[in-house]
């Protein structure tokens, strides 16, 4: 595996620039300069333009002069911390992937950062080729990148944007954060059947962790309070199992 400090060899280069075809921004706030410098010059190597910031204040400074496609926020920084970074981000846009690189492996800070509003987490040392893929991921998932199509859900007496990230309901129009969209999209496509913990973490979060799934505890939570909307809606927990998306009614179609 090539670690985060070891990207001297071509394997790297070649490998990477295959995953990112699309040049994306990306806001780098990293307090660790040398780090900060690697991890830029790598991903610049990849075919990503990439602004790298010292101090959470900076990456919010930042944040608000210029767009961004992704976000990649140290948890501890000066200042400002990653989490009231990725808080304030998150106030202005219900859009853009965050990802925490992360030395913290406490379960607290783990749930703390996905509350926030924070999609996921990698822990130093990393993979940077797994960073790499895990951005592609994100930005696939983005709708900057597929704005051409609308993919929409009826669920009952809702109707669920995942390209818009909203839910419409007869209480109104929320806002979902991109992970709450990619797990209601997969609530979707399985619904009236029981999906067993471990198969919603594959699919959803892309591995079976400890920690991933209290996060996706606090998810479901999330969607529950939505669906109050609709009573017919039953977001259902299986003890010891997993879960059921309860719904009679639920149709697809993608709007171009």
């Amino acid at each position: 595996m090539c670690l985060v400090l070891e990207l001297n060899s071509g394997y790297y280069c070649q490998t990477a620039k295959n995953y990112q075809m699309k040049k994306a921004r990306i806001l780098l706030a990293e307090d660790d300069i040398q780090l900060g410098f690697v991890i830029k010059d790598s991903l610049e190597e990849a075919g990503f333009e990439v602004t790298h910031v010292l101090d959470g204040q900076a990456a919010l400074d930042t944040f608000d002069k210029d767009g961004f496609d992704i976000c990649l926020l140290d948890v501890m920084m000066p200042h400002k911390d990653g989490f009231t970074v990725a808080k304030k981000i998150r106030q202005q846009s219900d859009v853009i992937p965050i990802l925490f690189i992360t030395a913290k492996i406490m379960e607290e800070d783990k749930l703390k950062g996905f509350q926030t509003g924070a999609d996921d987490y990698i822990t130093k040392p990393f993979s940077m080729k797994e960073l790499v893929m895990r951005i592609d991921v994100f930005l696939r998932r983005t709708k900057k990148l597929h704005p051409e199509n609308q993919e929409l859900y009826r669920i009952g007496k809702m109707q669920f944007s995942y390209t818009d990230l909203k839910l419409e309901s007869p209480l109104g129009v929320a806002s979902l954060t991109q992970r709450e969209a990619d797990l209601l999209k997969f609530l979707c496509e399985h619904p009236n059947r029981v999906l067993k913990r471990e198969e919603v973490l594959l699919n959803v979060w892309g591995k079976d962790d400890y920690f991933l799934g209290r996060s996706m505890d606090v998810f479901m939570a999330k969607l529950r309070k939505h669906f109050k909307a609709d009573p017919e809606v039953v977001l259902e927990t299986i003890h010891g199992v997993g879960f059921r998306f309860n719904v009679n009614t639920i149709s697809t179609g993608l709007v171009k």
